[in-house]
């Protein structure tokens, strides 16, 4: 089973933010810090994103379509359905958490991986993983903003002023600089995931710093934990089902359904939790842990079908070869007699 190790590091943040969170004029520095570490993963994806790609993919227009509702529509709506097990199952922070993470736009490198990996149309994940990444930028606070503004979750015009300021600008001014400062971070792609990494730490260990000190921790207990862990397993499996035979239903062929179940399906962790540290400020520690603990459920499930998708398109690969060597020895028979 694959453990990403960056949900290592991850929990390891978790971990020396719950042993030494920064207090007082540390948590400020720390949170300047982490605002612009945000700003500047925003940047970078702008400048990493081909909206031309993007945009070629159009062409497949149903596909696509398909994967934006699974992702904004069929999600989202399953997170509203998980309201009525508040406050049984989930508390109301956590059910937050778990209702953001349906609205987080799909995964980019991860489903490109699994559909290589099972032999689906892998340019189609690529153009639906970046236009979701797109359209995400928008749909996700947007989304948040509506469905999570009266619960609680500290939306106002001040936080939808702060979501412009740090995600769509520096976004939106990465694909502007693109044409100059493409050919360079393409250069050093392996450094500047380097640098979205240790940004993704630096947010993730200001929102639990923010926790701690606050005691938000008090109200997560391992009983409504493992409620969580159950609930997000219902609702990454009736995805998965859902995505690969609803393709079935609208007649897209092996390769096209491959792509669609595992773009449709997943959550992006890179984009969620800077998301989440501006949308839910104090409140971001319990707001990504759903978040995280999808990221790898969702990792683990999808490398067991993906080998299994590849296993069925070896076997009918390899499952006329007999025919076709019984054809050949009756006509060398034939021509022989």
């Amino acid at each position: 089973m694959p453990i990403d190790p960056y949900i290592l590091l991850l929990l390891g943040t978790v971990g020396l933010a719950a042993l030494f969170p920064a207090r007082g004029s540390a948590a400020d520095v720390a949170s300047g810090a982490s605002t612009a570490a945000v700003a500047l993963l925003f940047f970078l994806y702008g400048a990493r994103l081909s909206t031309r790609e993007a945009l070629d993919g159009l062409r497949h227009w149903r596909l696509h379509a398909t994967v934006l509702a699974c992702t904004f529509l069929v999600f989202p709506l399953l997170g509203l359905a998980a309201r009525g097990l508040v406050p049984v199952i989930l508390t109301h922070p956590l059910y937050q958490g778990l209702l953001f993470l349906t609205l987080v736009p799909s995964t980019v490198q991860s489903s490109i991986a699994f559909t290589s990996m099972a032999r689906g149309n892998v340019p189609a994940a690529i153009c639906a993983g970046s236009f979701s990444s797109l359209v995400g930028i928008v749909a996700t606070p947007l989304l948040a903003a509506s469905l999570l503004g009266g619960s609680g979750g500290g939306f106002s015009a001040d936080s939808l002023l702060k979501i412009v300021l740090q995600l769509l600008v520096p976004f939106l001014a990465g694909q502007l600089l693109r044409r100059w400062i493409g050919g360079f971070v393409t250069r050093h792609k392996q450094v500047l995931a380097l640098v979205d990494r240790s940004s993704i730490l630096l947010v993730v260990y200001t929102a639990f710093s923010v926790g701690v000190v606050q005691g938000i921790w008090h109200q997560v207990s391992p009983a409504r934990l493992g409620g969580l862990v159950v609930v997000e397993a219902v609702i990454l499996a009736v995805m998965l089902l859902l995505t690969w035979y609803g393709g079935k239903a609208l007649r897209f062929g092996r390769a096209d359904r491959i792509a669609i179940q595992f773009a449709g399906s997943k959550k992006s962790l890179a984009a969620g939790l800077p998301m989440a540290s501006v949308l839910f400020g104090a409140q971001a520690a319990l707001a990504v842990l759903p978040l995280m603990l999808f990221h790898q459920m969702q990792l683990i499930v999808c490398a067991v079908i993906a080998k299994r998708r590849a296993r069925e398109a070896a076997g009918e690969v390899s499952a006329p070869q007999p025919a076709a060597a019984t054809r050949t020895s009756v006509g060398t028979g034939t021509r022989s007699g």
